[in-house]
């Protein structure tokens, strides 16, 4: 990924909580096979910040990722940039985003691993349905997860992006922030709320 310097995140704990609060990625491999999925960030038990994830046995993507080098993209929020928000002239448009990638080397899990990265997932949304016999009863449970394939991938290079805009000047930044905090769209809203919780790209309303 292509990232400036003025637009680089890089601090460790940041970077977990990007993924923790964006955690639907894509795995893409080096054969350019893609799949969407859920992912957990921990580090393992030898203490390496891994991704943990499951997918469909019946997806062929699995069946050569043992072993293979992987990227797996998160994005963030992100919205049109119109030039008219800009205090200063001329101006074309943009797009403002958030963004991370790891990168790393696949490795399967065992049934019993992944059905613990299954219910670590499953906690996080909905920690009762783990107890609910009527909706999930044991054998069913059983049933599907010969259904699935769990796999890890190992992170040895993770790079951040906030393309927030935070390189302009105060009058533009304000601008910016103002029309994104207006909009109908409930993407860009959220955007202006991640500008404003990382201090970036709100102008003068900054701390520092």
């Amino acid at each position: 990924m292509f990232v400036p310097n003025k637009f680089q995140l890089t601090d460790q704990k940041l970077l977990e909580q990007f993924i923790a609060h964006n955690r639907f990625g894509v795995m893409i491999t080096t054969d350019l096979n893609a799949t969407h999925l859920p992912f957990m960030c921990e580090a393992d038990e030898n203490g390496d910040l891994c991704l943990f994830a499951h997918m469909a046995r019946a997806n062929p993507h699995w069946k050569n990722s043992e072993g293979s080098r992987a990227l797996v993209v998160f994005t963030g929020p992100h919205a049109y940039i119109s030039p008219t928000w800009y205090a200063n002239r001329p101006a074309v448009p943009t797009w403002n985003y958030t963004a991370v990638h790891c990168y790393g080397k696949i490795s399967l899990l065992d049934e019993n691993d992944t059905q613990q990265s299954m219910d670590q997932l499953v906690s996080l949304y909905e920690p009762q349905l783990l107890a609910n016999e009527q909706v999930m009863p044991e054998e069913y449970q059983q049933r599907l997860r010969k259904a699935v394939v769990g796999f890890k991938l190992v992170i040895d290079n993770i790079q951040g992006k906030e393309k927030l805009g935070q390189h302009r000047t105060t009058e533009d930044q304000l601008g910016v922030h103002t029309a994104l905090q207006q909009s109908s769209n409930p993407v860009a809203q959220l955007l202006a709320e991640y500008m404003l919780k990382r201090n970036l790209g709100i102008g003068d309303k900054q701390s520092s």
